[in-house]
Parts: structure tokens; sequence; C-alpha cells
């Protein structure tokens, strides 16, 4: 690979990457308010399913639209002469997949970690266990799904830029 192009490269995976903490700001903040919010009006399920992975679902919709705007904007701008709707699509199916990949993963990692972390920190933190296991389990899932949504976008919704 060409240095300059090895160089634009390395330059955009950081601009991505500073994208992804955007959008992982977004999604904490907004997990967190969310699951504050139906906590405290005592919604802890709908339609049988936990408010917390609701949550989980929603805030990940909200950072995916943060990444689509800053992505198409800052990391990739001459993405922006592309037909708007075809990229949305893209980027969305690349992210509605990942939410796939994510859901379940997460529900299935809460319950042990935030145990882990009620034996681990006990009572005496600041915050509660369920709290601090719950974003334990979606920092990871996080993670697992970056790598997802980078490769694949990179390859298939920003090719040949």
């Amino acid at each position: 690979m060409p240095a300059l192009i090895k160089q634009k490269e390395n330059k955009r995976f950081i601009k991505f990457a500073l994208v992804g903490i955007s959008g992982t700001v977004v999604d904490f903040g907004v997990f967190n308010i969310l699951t504050t919010l139906f906590n405290m009006a005592g919604i802890f399920s709908v339609f049988s399913v936990e408010a917390v992975i609701i949550s989980s679902v929603l805030s990940f919709i909200i950072a995916v639209f943060n990444n689509y705007h800053w992505n198409r904007n800052w990391t990739y701008p001459e993405s922006k002469r592309l037909a708007h709707s075809d990229q949305l699509l893209k980027f969305g199916t690349v992210s509605l997949i990942g939410l796939i990949i994510r859901t379940p993963m997460f529900a299935w990692i809460r319950e042990p970690l935030t145990n882990f972390t009620a034996g681990l920190i006990g009572e005496t933190f600041f915050l509660p266990p369920e709290i601090v296991g719950q974003n334990i389990a979606l920092a990871t899932v996080i993670v697992v799904v970056l790598f997802w949504n980078y490769f694949i976008n990179r390859m298939w919704t920003y090719k040949n830029l």
C-alpha cells in the first residue's frame, strides 16, 4: 500500500474512532437516562421485554444516527456525492445486523456481569452494582459491534472512497 493511501486510511480510522467515541457517549448517556426513567416510573418490562433491554436498543438506534451523520460529513465527506438514501440504507443495514448481534449478547451477559460486579464492589460503592454491571455489559457489546460496524461499513458502505 503506497504511503499516501496508508496515511489517508490511518487518518480515516482515527476519525472513525473519534466518531465511535461520540457514539459511545451518546449510547451510554441515552441508555442510562432511559434506564433511570424506566426505573423511576416503575416500568420493568414492556410486552415481556425487560426495560433495560429496551433502553439498550433505543440508545443504540440514537447512537447509530449520530455516527451516520458524523461519518458521512466528517470521516468520509466525499461520500456526500453518493445518494443519501443508498448510503443510509447500507449503513442502517450494517447497524441493524450489529443490533441483532448486540441485543441477545447484552441480554445474555448482563445478569452474570451484574452478579459478578455485586460480589466485587459490594453495596458500599457509590453506584449500585446493577448499574455498574449493566454498563460493563454495554461496554462489552459495544466493543464487539464496533469491529463489525467498522469493517463492514468500510468494505460496503464507504468502499472506493
